[in-house]
């Protein structure tokens, strides 16, 4: 609307007019309304800066030609002909500019869920009184979580939908970490979901079967949503966990912002626990022998504790009776991925364990994994084109390889060729410029969520649900670009 309204009252100045129509200027003061009314009902964009500029132009030149006296008709030279020419071209940039830039950087939307269910999600804030908080510099610290759940709904289609990301501070994160101007992302706090926030729990089941989620370092807990409502959406409760210090920013209910390590500092602390050769790290005078790793599963233990007091009495009026403790699973990516491997190794409420392009810990690949478990990935060439060191190829392939090929419990190797990392969260769906810089691959974002969809809710669904899922069985004709491996114990 306010695109429409700057164009209309920029044409309206600009292009001369008999005198029956002038009366139409009169319509000018539209597009500074329409600006004024987006900035307050939806808030202000970056993108729209242009757009904006061009209705205080239009305002001002429309005020000029309101208040100022009549004045006698000008010659119109050539230079005065040049002069209109250029305005007229600088004002048409306005709403071209801001045009290029929504499409760019949109406010993007997600699919329609494929399931029964309508979604809702309730947060969390969770403290382990008797874990100490490792990377914070006062002893008496305790870890604490922010935990946001996904649930299978009821609930009216026209319920407003939740925010994407209620935590600002990810988006700076984001930004800096792609070397962007902190407002780069900015706008994403206008992407909602397609959850309601404390919508009733869907009465099709008495209970749902678990899965704990697990993000990426330096990224949120919402950052894999395109694959957390499909699953929702087919019946199963969904649990994202924070890391704090390791995820992007983690804002607490009283206020307090907890931003992420620098990545040089994480990085190193989750090299560790991948190769225990080398120096010790420490943080705050502590040791950590293993590194990141097995302190980030003990958040997976320590939530699985929480979700079961929880089912006995939710403080919040919602999930009270209706978590399915007996088919816990849980999947992540990246880190998540490898937090997940190491939290099934070690953790037996969990019986199915989904990790998604990403190493193995030394105690993964040694012992293995005693409960089926699927790895989603990509080929070696893919990572290349990438620009992966050929060391880090190496490693991720050849650990998840080493695990799989154990197989004490049925496992699943997954390889979609033509996806990069980016491709595994919801990031691909930022900006169609990602695959421009080579932060996405050739396969299209859609199409890499719908096969990374099809194969998690085919796995647990198996394994949690006891459903059959010819999916997995072999070669599916309908996603031909998929590499499937199995092995039956």
């Amino acid at each position: 609307m306010l695109l429409v309204a700057d164009l209309l009252a920029f044409l309206a100045l600009v292009i001369p007019m008999p005198r029956a129509l002038r009366g139409l200027r009169q319509a000018v003061p539209a597009a500074p309304a329409a600006a004024v009314a987006q900035a307050l009902l939806e808030g202000p964009r970056w993108q729209l800066i242009p757009a904006y500029a061009l209705a205080a132009a239009v305002t001002a030149a429309w005020l000029r030609g309101v208040l100022a006296p009549a004045r006698r008709p000008v010659r119109r030279t050539r230079l005065r002909r040049l002069a209109a020419a250029v305005t007229a071209a600088l004002g048409a940039m306005g709403p071209a500019a801001s045009t290029a830039l929504l499409i760019l950087l949109p406010v993007f939307s997600f699919a329609p869920s494929t399931g029964p269910h309508r979604i809702g999600t309730v947060t969390y804030h969770w403290s382990d009184g008797g874990r100490p908080e490792i990377f914070a510099a006062d002893p008496r610290a305790r870890r604490e979580l922010m935990v946001q759940i996904w649930y299978p709904a009821t609930g009216a289609p026209s319920a407003p939908r939740a925010a994407y990301v209620q935590d600002d501070d990810v988006f700076v994160a984001m930004a800096r970490l792609a070397g962007a101007p902190d407002f780069t992302f900015g706008h994403l706090r206008h992407v909602t979901t397609n959850a309601a926030a404390s919508a009733p729990v869907a009465a099709q089941q008495s209970r749902y079967p678990v899965l704990i989620f697990l993000e990426g370092a330096m990224g949120f807990r919402q950052m894999n949503t395109f694959q957390v409502e499909q699953l929702v959406s087919h019946g199963y409760i969904v649990a994202a966990i924070d890391h704090p210090y390791a995820a992007a920013s983690v804002r607490f209910p009283d206020g307090r912002h907890i931003a992420g390590l620098p990545a040089g500092r994480l990085r190193a602390l989750i090299d560790r626990s991948l190769d225990p050769a080398g120096e010790v790290p420490a943080l705050n005078g502590r040791a950590l022998d293993d590194g990141l790793v097995p302190y980030l599963a003990r958040d997976v233990s320590f939530t699985l504790d929480r979700l079961a007091a929880l089912d006995r009495a939710d403080p919040a009026g919602v999930l009270t009776g209706r978590l399915d403790l007996r088919g816990i699973g849980a999947f992540g990516v990246s880190l998540g991925g490898i937090v997940t491997g190491e939290a099934c190794r070690v953790e037996p409420r969990l019986r199915a364990c989904l990790m998604m392009d990403t190493r193995m810990t030394p105690g993964v690949v040694r012992e293995g994994l005693d409960r089926p478990s699927m790895w989603i990935t990509r080929d070696a060439a893919t990572m290349h084109r990438e620009g992966w060191a050929a060391d880090d190829i190496d490693q991720h392939q050849s650990s998840m390889r080493a695990v799989f090929d154990k197989r004490p419990a049925d496992g699943y190797l997954v390889r979609v060729p033509g996806t990069f990392h980016a491709d595994f969260t919801d990031i691909s769906s930022w900006s169609p410029l990602l695959s421009r810089f080579g932060i996405t691959g050739s396969l299209p974002a859609q199409r890499a969520h719908t096969i990374i969809n099809a194969y998690s809710l085919a796995f647990f669904d198996r394994h949690l649900k006891d459903l059959p899922t010819p999916l997995l069985d072999g070669p599916a004709p309908t996603y031909p670009d998929v590499l499937l491996e199995t092995r039956r114990p």
